[in-house]
């Protein structure tokens, strides 16, 4: 594991980990750590004391509360509270700003912190307590006496609506999970590099970080999510995982480059796109394609892959569904995309694609991996059974049941399983909606097809009970930026001059007819505003996976809505 330290990337052995991870689980016994007790962990970006802290932690029997780090204070209270956490450990000053306010108001003991700050305990804190040994026999008798079916981590997701809710996953959900979608990533034991910056307190980068361990790879934990083109510059990895949005907004950033070519350049750059647009896996298009993709390649997706270091052959995406469109256009430019499909509930694995073995077909999530079974109920809604099943809602035996029919965990989400055993999904079963006129819209799909636009950085379809589909839109600030520019238009640039600029709504309204197109007329969207303000995981729009947070949306533009329906 390797992380980076005042500009110095400082790599981990797997000995020192383990010996680390020990170290840790002595001092949590001699602070009087018992089986089932709860400990949270809240690091703003990954690196490798998560991971430490995570085994020292898991092997006493106790369990890790993993808490998302951009979420409120109130939101802190609340999950340690719920979870009855009785230590926390901290990356940085300003998680533990947070935590000091609420700390007073729950059961935790002591606040430990990864980064040397002033009046607040260190972690190496622990390798001191737990340096001598004599009480390791102890350590390993609580090791073998994990059971299987054991909590191991409480997961409160996000949500998209209301409080957090405390995903309860065992020792065997995880590594089950792990065992069973290994053999879907490409690996090579001990030799693949890997750049890690999803938050490692969700359950899919979590669960990806050891497969990656399993599979003996070297682990490069990302400075933060604005680092990763010069993070992969610099370590040249192979693989990575990450969200939709992510390789939207990577997309956007290379068109923008893109238009600002001119002449041959610009003509070859966008005959290149226009050529990924239509990738077929494994050969399908014929030969002449092919010949035309390798020159494509040369001449301009080379430049791609050298702007993620150049050796990046596999991206893992999952949290959302990804255009197909720029499925097609990354694997074109040889960094293959391999969609899957899990939540929380799955620990989180349930389908992966994967390139060899005929196992991969864009617009679909992959198929199940081994052990787990989906049925698609009658209402198309998505049913999992598998040993990856949670145990349950912590503290919420009703919810629980709402979501399980014997075996069978209820996903709310809707799909289809094709004749090929590929897993399509359709929409979510909540997300779905009438309007006044007893038609169904399905948001995702209008907003997935919109966010192709250059223009449109974040779309919600709005229009429940109401008589027609409406949208409230972010504008891609950047990129119209630079367009205004271009084109010379004598318009502000401040984020609330473009929201409100004719011109920029006329030219918006111009994508959301071409893309219109493509739906029926009464899912088609009839109005929209748009936003003064960038959508974020901050300020509450999003979720750490950067889902929309419709309620939260919904409410932040209550004036808005209120204008498009009666104006």
């Amino acid at each position: 594991m390797v992380t980076k330290y005042n500009g110095k990337w400082e790599a981990m052995s797997t000995k020192e980990y383990l010996d680390k991870a020990n170290a840790v689980s002595r001092a949590l016994l001699k602070l009087g750590i018992q089986k089932n007790d709860k400990i949270a962990i809240i690091s703003s970006t990954n690196r490798t004391e998560w991971n430490i802290m995570d085994i020292g932690i898991l092997q006493t029997g106790a369990q890790n509360i993993p808490i998302y780090p951009t979420i409120c204070a109130e939101d802190y209270e609340y999950v340690l509270n719920h979870s009855e956490s009785i230590y926390c450990f901290v990356s940085d000053e300003e998680v533990l700003e947070k935590v000091k306010k609420v700390q007073a108001n729950t059961a935790v003991k002591e606040v430990y912190s990864f980064d040397h700050i002033e009046g607040c305990k260190h972690y190496s804190e622990l390798f001191e307590l737990g340096k001598d040994q004599s009480n390791q026999p102890e350590v390993e008798a609580r090791k073998n006496a994990v059971k299987p079916n054991d909590l191991a981590t409480i997961i409160y997701t996000s949500g998209t609506t209301g409080r957090p809710k405390g995903v309860m996953l065992s020792h065997w959900n995880i590594t089950s999970n792990v065992l069973d979608s290994s053999s879907r990533v490409p690996l090579t034991k001990g030799e693949t590099r890997i750049l890690s910056f999803l938050p490692i307190c969700h359950v899919f980068e979590r669960v990806l970080i050891y497969v990656y361990q399993h599979a003996g790879t070297s682990i490069y934990y990302a400075e933060g999510i604005d680092k990763i083109g010069e993070n992969a510059k610099e370590i040249k990895p192979n693989l990575m995982s990450v969200v939709p949005r992510l390789l939207e907004k990577v997309f956007d950033k290379i068109m923008l480059k893109g238009e600002e070519l001119s002449g041959i350049k610009k003509g070859l750059f966008f005959w290149a796109v226009r050529l990924g647009e239509k990738w077929e896996p494994y050969g399908a298009n014929g030969s002449w394609y092919e010949f035309k993709l390798k020159i494509a390649n040369k001449l301009i997706f080379s430049k791609w892959r050298e702007a993620l270091g150049g050796e990046l052959g596999t991206m893992v995406s999952g949290s959302a569904a990804l255009q197909p469109r720029l499925t097609r256009i990354f694997c074109a430019a040889g960094m293959k995309v391999m969609e899957g499909y899990g939540l929380t509930e799955t620990s989180p694995v349930v389908t992966v694609g994967m390139y060899k073995d005929n196992m991969f077909k864009p617009g679909t999530v992959g198929k199940p991996i081994d052990n787990v079974e989906i049925k698609i109920a009658e209402d198309d809604e998505i049913l999992i059974k598998g040993p990856n099943v949670m145990l349950g809602y912590y503290k919420d035996p009703e919810k629980t049941a709402s979501v399980m029919s014997g075996d069978y965990f209820h996903t709310g989400d809707k799909g289809m399983i094709d004749q090929d055993g590929f897993l399509k999904i359709t929409g979510r079963k909540k997300e779905m909606f009438k309007t006044s006129g007893g038609k169904y819209v399905i948001p995702p799909l209008l907003e997935n097809d919109m966010k192709q636009s250059l223009f449109i950085e974040q779309i919600m379809v709005v229009g429940e009970g109401e008589k027609m589909p409406a949208a409230i839109v972010q504008p891609n600030f950047e990129f119209i930026r630079d367009w205004i520019e271009h084109k010379g238009h004598a318009i502000g640039t401040s984020e609330t001059e473009i929201a409100n600029s004719d011109v920029v709504i006329k030219r918006i309204q111009k994508e959301i007819d071409k893309y219109n197109k493509n739906f029926g007329k009464w899912e088609q969207i009839k109005r929209f505003e748009l936003t003064p303000e960038v959508w974020s995981i901050e300020d509450g729009h999003l979720t750490p996976t950067m889902k929309m947070k419709r309620k939260i949306i919904r409410e932040k533009y209550d004036a808005l809505y209120e204008k498009i329906y009666r104006p």
